[in-house]
């Protein structure tokens, strides 16, 4: 249908690992279908080049930079990039995440540093530069990667918390940039079945299936179909939003993991 016909994009997070991606992958390929421009962001760079040379055997358009959204003037790079090769920027899907297991007793305090650096600040600085370019174009839409974690947080506390400040960092976001007709939301994805998840106990991937009303595990295309959504106009007056794509996890109270 090209819902996102005459849009451009970036997604971070984004590249081909070994013939398989996760969401950032996933939504760089669904915005490529749906007639947007995409600019594809890894820190590995011959992983974003396999994400673009899928979109582009299909008909898309897209390149990719290689980019730590950790560091500022990469971030800075990317936007500059994409402004330059195709004048202007609507929409921002920032992927990138690192998960984290333990307790605040347990984890250094290397890695949660690390864990907020990779899952709020690569948010915070590629948004940065990105509002901007999107004041520029008249309007925007950012959508951020969260988890249900913050609500079920299985020994994984430094991922939840950095993911609670994903959702703050939107809710934020979308108050402060709504009158410049920037929208901002965010989605918190339940547990998903990606290829590194082959190699998990054929148990946890039971419970994870159970876990869910619907009987299944997700799939990143899930996450990404919802990211199409909040990217084009028919979500014009939604901003501020947390969307949960878990197949109803978070309803049942059961474990899945």
């Amino acid at each position: 249908m090209h819902r996102l016909a005459g849009k451009t994009a970036i997604v971070t997070g984004a590249g081909l690992r070994d013939g398989s991606g996760g969401t950032g992958c996933a939504a760089a390929v669904r915005f490529a279908e749906e007639g947007a421009r995409v600019c594809v962001v890894d820190i590995d760079p011959l992983h974003g080049k396999a994400t673009v040379e899928r979109i582009l055997s299909t008909g898309g358009e897209a390149f990719s930079q290689q980019a730590d959204i950790t560091d500022g003037e990469a971030c800075r790079a990317v936007v500059a990039a994409v402004v330059e090769r195709w004048g202007r920027l609507d929409v921002l899907d920032n992927n990138v995440g690192l998960g984290m297991r333990g307790t605040v007793v347990e984890v250094s305090e290397a890695d949660w540093d690390r864990a907020m650096a990779i899952n709020v600040k690569g948010i915070f600085l590629m948004s940065k530069y990105a509002i901007p370019a999107m004041i520029r174009t008249g309007a925007g839409s950012i959508v951020n990667i969260s988890s249900i974690n913050p609500r079920r947080p299985y020994n994984t506390t430094p991922y939840a918390a950095a993911k609670a400040a994903v959702e703050a960092l939107t809710r934020g976001m979308a108050v402060d940039h709504g009158a410049q007709n920037i929208r901002v939301n965010c989605i918190a994805p339940g547990p998903l079945a990606t290829a590194r998840d082959n190699h998990l106990d054929p148990r946890l991937r039971e419970m994870r299936r159970l876990a869910s009303p619907l009987q299944r595990e997700g799939q990143a295309v899930d996450v990404a179909n919802a990211a199409v959504f909040l990217a084009s106009d028919e979500s014009a007056y939604i901003t501020g939003e947390v969307v949960t794509v878990d197949g109803g996890v978070c309803l049942t109270g059961q474990r899945y993991r």
